[in-house]
């Protein structure tokens, strides 16, 4: 992911944060039906749990694949969620949150597929910094901050959310729910 030679063009890269920004803009706006259409059939999206380490063990910070995580998602298991939040069940939701979705720093790359198995280098890998604002009933505010990688590919409709791998900075979530998100 390092390489020069893999970054996207100019033109690519502009065309990726604004399918960020309209992302924002509808997770913001509470559509996330039409969110979904924004994500690929064979979606994997992923927010692990982390724990502070000393700095020679870094690398055990962040859970891995098959330990705890907050999300560990499909697109089937994101519509369900979806559909729970539209049938008034969601307590945590109702009445809705208010969201701010800041996304910042965004580096765009042609995916190496040697080491992102499945993919192509025609499909882009994109790291991006985000700031999640969250304001529920009539005190209770949150911020969230983090990263996110993403394997985006181009479709016929445009671009996708193959994969999506969510980084928090924080370890311990002062949030009464994470109903949001990223």
């Amino acid at each position: 992911m390092t390489s020069v030679s893999m970054r996207a063009d100019r033109d690519t890269h502009f065309e990726v944060e604004q399918f960020y920004y309209e992302e924002a803009d509808l997770l913001d706006a509470g559509r996330y039906a039409d969110w979904l259409d924004l994500l690929a059939d064979d979606l994997d999206y992923w927010m692990p749990t982390r724990t502070n380490r000393l700095r020679r063990q870094q690398a055990l910070s962040v859970a891995a694949r098959g330990e705890a995580a907050f999300y560990d998602e499909s697109k089937e298991s994101l519509a369900w969620r979806i559909r729970r939040f539209d049938s008034g069940m969601a307590w945590a939701e109702d009445p809705p949150s208010r969201t701010r979705h800041l996304v910042s720093n965004v580096m765009v790359r042609h995916v190496d597929p040697a080491e992102h198995p499945g993919f192509t280098a025609d499909d882009l890998l994109v790291r991006s910094a985000f700031l999640v604002y969250r304001n529920r009933l009539e005190r209770e505010e949150n911020v969230f901050a983090g990263t996110r990688t993403d394997v985006l590919r181009r479709t016929a409709t445009g671009l996708q959310v193959a994969r999506r791998t969510i980084l928090l900075d924080q370890n311990i979530l002062l949030a009464k729910n994470i109903s949001t998100f990223f």
